[in-house]
């Protein structure tokens, strides 16, 4: 019962949080248990489980939230579907009034909250609802008889009166109803009725209104409403399975038809325009005749096509025995004048300019009637609006199988799958697969039912597998079917006939774009004798208004269907575009670079985004050719992108590409990319550089900062440190100045390289350059964090926020917002650092960012740790270790941390012995990430349990080795300082420091080595 009632108030709040304190007093009133936090805790657990992922009750600044809107909460439905009934009637408009009325009474199934109203709020808010219940149900009356409704309602009025025996309106109503069904008798004796019940119940008189009824009633003076003639019912075809999705596109629709007449819905093949408008047209109050043009060879057969529909037979054009002279438009303008009413044509694309036609011309004759259309392009006439209908909304391409599921083209093709192939389930063992059907056929709801058909005869895999020649594979779709829509390739091939040979040509060459492109692409790329430049820009235009191509902000691009069938079609003309994609590209990638490392920064990461995959295409174009130089310039133009974006597959692979061109390469420029080839996006280094000469050093003015990052010591590289910060380039010498101090990180010292990291940030800020200030800032936090300077910690990490979501990559993303949680935990301030935590989770979701979404539950999990809350910590650490595999990091070093995180935990709960089993495996992750920091970490990890298991001097020597790897004890970190604390106490001052000291002294690569031994593994020189 109390979980129901849990329910119930968090359902009220439609979606506001509710704090534990007012669900206290709900839950138990005057009378809460003790430990009463403890058991809502618990009841939101069982709540959470009884939901499920559909349900997930969130913990949020201000309490317990349930993620649902007022409009998934029957009640409030109920409130709004009232108020606009009572609106309705206000404004005389009995028939809608009376719809919205009968769809909120059909809310109610017994009494409101009727399982939980020992509640407090529950009662309250149920007595609320019945008042309104009755005013709902007198208001439905009321409109029911403005329509000449009597007969229906005499009934139900009367048992409303019997409920409400002191209500003057029902008695009104009942009156009113009684008279019009000619029972005058009838009808006086409820007047009678009612004024004595009310003298002797209440000693009033009845009011004015009701005497007023009853003086008309007595002349004969009251309004008998006339019965209106029910319209025939719609004769729409029958829908033999489920429709997905399409919420928008529906409430689109229904607001386009209430405010206009002519609404067409326009898309691309396969993307379910006529079942969409079958789903729209199903919801209007209106009669609707569906006429499917599809099967109509011929502009001239249109009008018999829409007369075979309306009518087999026409008697309001007979006179005597003889058919009237009427043309066919006539005819039709005839049958469709009884009222209001919508025409449903379905598939005009073909008969594009007859359908106008014909629709302008019954708009004009017929002021109440209304047009819904189905195109592949607009009709084109006035007072048309357009209904944009597009792929179903995608899954990430990383996600579980609940995640999934919330999106319509995963449940369309689960829903076809399951016909086919009874049992078939959405998984661990199916989503992948899944969803990258979905992906890849673009969430075409054809495309995708024809795919779901296979699984007759194949696995999902199978299917993936084979959509590289996906036109061979999707086919055998419905024998009833249009044959247009039984095969994929003739899907599109449908659309490929309508077009004229400048559209065709251009639309070929734009499948050269994997990425799309913009207007000046098209004109430098596509245009030639057979295209002139000047006409680009119409015939895209066009092949826009046939759902060919579609364009955002500027951006024309195809659905991969679309662009893989035109692709065969560029292949089969021999028109040869790809030279001039690849020298456009490469111009494009050499004007954009330099803006990488300026104020404009942001513009160009964007213009990258906007044209990486094409980018890409005209670089492996480039390689395919086997032109070495033209690669090379492409990689250079694009390493540092990918830096920024920490796309480090593309670095790698592609820097190895360049290399493997060997003495093809001008000296200078392999030397270079020997540089870069060694240092990976993240610092870390695989060998000693090679030395280099000013040619390579000046290749890119990245080369410097690739190959100070490499130096084994600051000797070492001190003539190039120098030539590197006294550069006339700004932002060499910015990153002179961030890789000095990475250097000396790198090495155990975070203290010398204090003021160049002030200095970096002040550089990195003149020029402009975000990626620059985001890694200063975090270096700053980091160190202040270390010397328990929190405020300043903080504050360094809240700018790096900022920048890094400016700067909108990932990786930025996920080290700044964990670098801020940790800096408000162990600052104390454990509130907001899970504020901060749950804001980056949502936004982690709904953004399918899986590193971010890692490293900040590895964050909430320590928070709770702190806080004492174990028992969640393990439960975050359980979830996050289900997503491991799933996040872009390497899976040994997400093991590694979690590892880590859950050997603290077992230190914080006293579970010595799990620790020391588990303590190798997060050291190995240290190791696997290879930060300085990370090795100090699991110092600090043996410390707490060498301590734990009573080794005091162990204890001590531990968080000394942590000082000489990373150079500094964290100082700053709460449970460090109290595990001092408590081994001063064990050892005394002087004992201490000595043990502190036998770890601190050892050299560097000696205390790595005694930490290697604790997982076994030699760790390699450092």
């Amino acid at each position: 019962m109390r979980l129901r009632t849990l329910l119930a108030r968090l359902a009220l709040a439609a979606g506001r949080p509710v704090s534990a304190d007012a669900l206290i007093a709900d839950l138990w009133d005057d009378e809460p248990p003790a430990g009463a936090t403890s058991a809502l805790q618990g009841l939101v657990s069982r709540l959470r489980r009884a939901l499920g992922d559909a349900g997930t009750v969130g913990l949020v600044a201000g309490g317990y939230r349930l993620p649902v809107a007022a409009q998934d909460v029957d009640a409030y439905r109920f409130e709004d579907l009232a108020a606009r009934g009572r609106r309705e009637l206000a404004e005389n408009r009995p028939e809608e009034a009376a719809a919205a009325l009968r769809a909120a009474l059909g809310l109610w199934r017994g009494r409101a909250l009727e399982n939980v109203q020992e509640a407090a709020f529950a009662r309250n808010s149920a007595t609320r609802l019945h008042h309104l219940l009755a005013g709902a149900a007198e208001d439905r009356f009321d409109a029911e008889l403005r329509l000449g409704r009597h007969a229906e309602v005499l009934a139900d009025l009367g048992a409303a009166a019997s409920e409400h025996p002191l209500s003057e309106r029902l008695a009104e109503l009942r009156m009113r109803a009684l008279s019009a069904a000619g029972r005058q008798s009838d009808a006086l004796a409820v007047y009678e009725e009612i004024r004595a019940r009310l003298g002797d119940e209440l000693g009033v008189d009845p009011s004015r209104a009701l005497a007023e009824v009853h003086l008309a009633l007595l002349r004969g003076e009251l309004d008998r409403p006339v019965a209106r003639l029910e319209a025939e019912p719609s004769r729409l075809p029958a829908r033999l399975t489920r429709f997905f999705g399409r919420e928008a596109e529906l409430r689109q629709v229904a607001e386009l038809l209430e405010e206009g007449r002519l609404v067409t819905v326009v898309g691309p093949g396969g993307a379910g325009k006529t079942r969409l408008s079958l789903e729209a047209a199903s919801e209007l109050r209106e009669r609707v005749w569906f006429v499917p043009l599809a099967g109509v060879s011929e502009p001239g057969r249109l009008a018999d096509a829409v007369l075979g529909v309306l009518s087999s037979s026409d008697s309001r054009l007979y006179d005597n025995g003889r058919l009237q002279q009427a043309t066919p438009l006539d005819r039709i303008a005839n049958l469709l004048d009884a009222g209001g009413g919508v025409l449903l044509l379905d598939n005009c694309e073909h008969l594009v300019e007859a359908a106008a036609d014909l629709a302008e011309q019954l708009l004009v004759r017929l002021p109440h009637l209304k047009i819904l259309a189905t195109s592949r392009e607009a009709l084109a006439i006035n007072g048309e609006t357009l209904c944009h209908l597009g792929p179903l909304d995608l899954p990430a391409a990383d996600t579980d199988p609940a995640e999934a599921g919330q999106a319509a083209s995963v449940r369309l093709f689960a829903d076809r799958a399951s016909g086919v192939r009874p049992g078939f389930a959405l998984d661990e063992t199916t989503v992948d697969d899944v969803v990258e059907i979905c992906r890849r056929l673009d969430g075409m709801p054809l495309a995708l039912e024809l795919a779901a058909a296979k699984l007759r005869v194949m696995s999902v895999k199978d299917i993936v597998r084979r959509l590289d020649d996906r036109f061979r594979l999707l086919t055998s779709g419905s024998r009833t079917a249009l044959p247009r829509q039984r095969t994929l390739l003739a899907m599109v091939e449908w659309s490929w006939d309508l077009l004229d040979d400048a559209e065709r040509t251009l639309a070929r060459r734009l499948s050269a774009f994997p990425g799309g492109a913009d207007l000046p692409a098209l004109e430098a790329i596509c245009a030639d004798d057979s295209l002139p430049a000047v006409e680009v820009l119409q015939v895209i235009g066009s092949l826009v208004e046939k759902s060919i191509v579609q364009e955002v902000s500027g951006r024309y691009r195809m659905l991969e269907t679309v662009r893989a069938y035109m692709a065969d079609r560029l292949a089969e003309s021999g028109d040869d575009v790809a030279r001039r994609l690849s020298e456009y590209f490469l111009a494009f990638a050499e004007e954009h670079e330099p803006l990488l490392r300026t104020g404009e920064q942001l513009r160009a990461i964007s213009a990258f985004d906007a044209e990486h995959d094409n980018l890409i295409h005209a670089l492996r174009w480039a390689l395919a050719a086997r032109d070495a130089l033209t690669t090379s310039r492409f990689v250079r133009a694009l390493f540092w992108y990918w830096g920024i974006r920490g796309m480090s597959r593309q670095f790698e692979t592609y820097v190895t590409e360049v290399l493997a061109f060997g003495d093809e390469l001008p000296a200078d420029v392999r030397a270079a990319f020997q540089v870069v080839q060694g240092v990976g996006i993240d610092g870390r280094t695989d060998r000693q550089p090679p030395s280099l000469d000013r040619r390579a050093l000046s290749f890119h003015p990245a080369v410097p900062l690739f190959r100070l990052s490499r130096l084994a010591s600051a000797d070492q590289g001190q003539a190039e440190l120098e030539h590197a910060l006294n550069s006339p380039d700004p932002w060499v010498r910015a990153s002179a100045l961030w890789a000095q101090d990475f250097v000396r990180t790198q090495q155990g010292d975070m203290t010398t390289g204090a003021q160049e990291r002030r200095e970096a940030l002040r550089a990195f800020e003149q020029v402009g350059d975000r990626w620059g200030m985001v890694m200063a800032l975090l270096a700053i936090s980091m160190d202040e964090d270390v010397r328990g300077n929190y405020e300043q910690a903080i504050g360094a990490a809240e700018r790096a926020v900022v920048i890094s979501s400016e700067l909108g990559t990932e990786e930025h993303l996920a080290w700044s917002k964990g670098r801020l949680a940790a800096a408000r935990a162990r600052s104390g301030d454990l509130d907001g650092a899970l504020r901060d935590i749950e804001a980056g989770l949502r936004q982690a979701g709904e953004r399918g960012l899986r590193r971010l979404e890692t490293t900040l539950m590895n964050h909430q999990a320590a928070v709770f740790r702190r806080s004492g809350e174990y028992r969640r910590a393990h439960q975050v650490l359980d979830r996050l270790e289900t997503l491991a595999h799933r996040t872009p990091l390497p899976e040994d070093i997400v093991r590694g941390l979690i590892a880590g995180e859950r050997v603290s935990l077992l230190l914080a709960e006293g579970a010595a012995a799990r620790a020391r089993v588990l303590l190798p495996q997060a050291v190995r992750g240290s190791f696997a990430y290879g930060n300085p920091g990370q090795l100090a970490t699991a110092c600090e990890w043996l410390g707490r349990l060498l301590a734990l298991e009573g080794d005091a001097k162990g204890a001590a020597g531990a968080l000394g080795m942590s000082e000489r790897i990373k150079g500094v004890l964290d100082h700053g970190d709460p449970e460090i300082r109290a595990l001092i604390g408590e081994l001063v106490g064990r050892l005394g001052e002087d004992g201490y420091r000595a043990a502190y000291r036998e770890g601190a002294d050892l050299p560097r690569q000696q205390a790595i080595d005694r930490l290697a031994e604790v997982q076994g593994q030699d760790p390699g020189p450092r």
